[in-house]
C-alpha cells in the first residue's frame, strides 16, 4: 500500500510529458493536450488568461481569473495514455490508470490543503456524465496552502474521469466564499469531456 501511495503522490504532481519542449505552456499547446484528452473549456465573459507560475506541489497548464479578482481558475490535465507506472509489489500486479482517480484526489487534496480538514464528496454516476461527461467526478473544499495558491485562502477542486481518456482537475481559488459563491456555480461545469464520447 506504500509503494501505491508514493506512486499516486508522484503522479498526481508531475505534468505531463511535453508536447514540444518549446511550447510546453503556451495555449496552442494546451489545446493540444485538451484535444488529446477529449476535454473541452466554455470561454466564459469577464475572464482573462493568466500566466502560469510554476509550482513543485501540482503543476497546472492553464489558468483564467476573473475580471474582478475574486476566483481563479487552474486546470489540470493527465492523459491516461502519458501515464507511466513503475510499481514493485511481488505480491500484487501494477494499478491501471483507470483505477487511480480516487486516490489521486485524495492525494492532490492532501497536498494542497493546510489541514486535514477538507470535506469532500463524489458525485452520483449521473451527476458525472451530466456534468462533465465523466465516468466519475468529485467535489473537495479546503483552506489551501499559501505557498501554491499566489495569496488565495480557500481551494475547491473538481476531479473528473473518463475511461481510457483522462484525469482532469478545475481548481477554484477565492477567498470570500459568499462573494465568489456565484462565480463557482456558475463555471463549476467549465471543463468537461466531450458529450460526443462515451
Amino acid at each position: 500500500m506504500r509503494a501505491l501511495l508514493a506512486f499516486v503522490l508522484l503522479a498526481a504532481l508531475l505534468p505531463p510529458p511535453p508536447i514540444a519542449a518549446s511550447d510546453r505552456l503556451t495555449h496552442d499547446a494546451f489545446q493540444a493536450l485538451l484535444l488529446e484528452s477529449d476535454l473541452r473549456i466554455e470561454q466564459r465573459p469577464n475572464y482573462v488568461d493568466i500566466p502560469i507560475k510554476a509550482n513543485p506541489l501540482l503543476p497546472y497548464e492553464h489558468a483564467i481569473r476573473h475580471e474582478s479578482g475574486a476566483l481563479e481558475l487552474r486546470f489540470i490535465v493527465r492523459p491516461l495514455k502519458r501515464i507511466s507506472i513503475e510499481y514493485i509489489d511481488p505480491h500484487n500486479a501494477a494499478p491501471e490508470p483507470n483505477h487511480l482517480f480516487p486516490l489521486l484526489f485524495e492525494s492532490i487534496t492532501n497536498q494542497l490543503a493546510v489541514d486535514s480538514n477538507a470535506p469532500s464528496s463524489v458525485f452520483s454516476e449521473s451527476e458525472a456524465r451530466q456534468n462533465f461527461n465523466a465516468h466519475w467526478a468529485a467535489i473537495s473544499v479546503f483552506d489551501i496552502d499559501p505557498g501554491y495558491s499566489g495569496g488565495y485562502r480557500n481551494g475547491l477542486l473538481v476531479a473528473m474521469h473518463k475511461n481510457e481518456l483522462a484525469d482532469a482537475y478545475t481548481l477554484f481559488l477565492y477567498d470570500d466564499y459568499s462573494f465568489a459563491k456565484p462565480l463557482i456555480n456558475e463555471a463549476l461545469s467549465i471543463m468537461s469531456f466531450n458529450p460526443e464520447t462515451q
